[in-house]
């Protein structure tokens, strides 16, 4: 007796017509039935009553089908005991910076079997991901709500000034955003990340000047390469300014109460992902 012959059994059962059952199952209708006959014969019974018109479960196909759906049950079981545990696909962005590595270490201290695999993406289409089931969980920044999501806070990301390394704020131990009136503002455009250059457009206003458009932002890599060879300043996360290395630009931090942006994880708001409790703990051990 094989699994296959009482996965096509419980099949039948369950349709009563041989036709549907190999189309639920993939396989020509004569694979079908020539599986059941096979069973049939090492059981020594007819399961099925077949006619023209109907198929019907004989006595021994009804006694059979709660036992098979039994075996195929604890089948399925012994399988998920030795099959790995599944992974967590976490959307992810560049600025997370020092935030995600001590976040992955702290994960992999709690659960050190689970693969974690990583995907840098757009904040939009991280969102559509998560709702669409392709990502587990993704971490965001004040975003918008999307139908099927929700964000769970996490840390608040404060945000500093880059500035070429030989501009006179560059040696201040933090500088008011008044300080920077005149000097070009490189940033991305508004549709990349609303929120960010709100934030930093309307700190501008509230300070009392308009800030000079520099050049379009590309990468940040290549908005740092110009700011260290010209008078321009952008905004870069704290976390991520820890581990950039730009000899010619300087990371300024902003007078309190500063310029942050908050940190959220993006999930399903139906069906929560697995590990999710042990991630959630792990950004808290990050701040820890």
């Amino acid at each position: 007796m094989e699994l296959r012959q009482l996965t096509y059994f419980v099949t039948v059962a369950e349709e009563l017509h041989f036709g549907r059952a190999a189309e639920r199952l993939h396989i020509v209708q004569s694979a079908v039935s020539m599986q059941i006959q096979r069973l049939e014969r090492e059981l020594g019974a007819e399961l099925f009553d077949r006619t023209p018109r109907r198929v019907r479960m004989t006595a021994a196909g009804e006694r059979l089908l709660p036992e098979a759906r039994a075996v195929l049950a604890a089948a399925d079981r012994a399988r998920a005991a030795v099959a790995p545990p599944p992974g967590l696909r976490i959307g992810t962005s560049t600025g997370l910076g020092a935030h995600l590595d001590r976040v992955l270490t702290a994960f992999a201290r709690r659960a050190p079997d689970v693969p974690v695999e990583l995907f840098s993406l757009p904040a939009a289409e991280r969102l559509a991901r998560v709702a669409g089931g392709e990502l587990d969980a993704a971490f965001v920044r004040s975003v918008e709500p999307v139908p099927g999501v929700r964000v769970l806070p996490l840390w608040p990301d404060p945000l500093v000034a880059a500035l070429p390394a030989t501009h006179p704020l560059a040696a201040r131990p933090e500088i008011g955003v008044e300080e920077l009136a005149g000097l070009p503002l490189s940033l991305t455009e508004r549709r990349n990340n609303p929120a960010l250059v709100d934030l930093v457009v309307g700190a501008c206003q509230e300070a009392g000047f308009e800030p000079p458009p520099g050049p379009a932002s590309g990468s940040l890599q290549d908005t740092l390469a110009t700011i260290g060879t010209r008078p321009l300043w952008t905004v870069v996360y704290a976390s991520h300014a820890r581990v950039l290395h730009s000899p010619r630009v300087a990371f300024v931090p902003f007078r309190a109460p500063g310029l942050a942006l908050s940190t959220g994880l993006a999930v399903s708001a139906a069906t929560p992902p697995p590990h999710l409790d042990t991630l959630l703990l792990a950004c808290d051990d990050h701040e820890n």
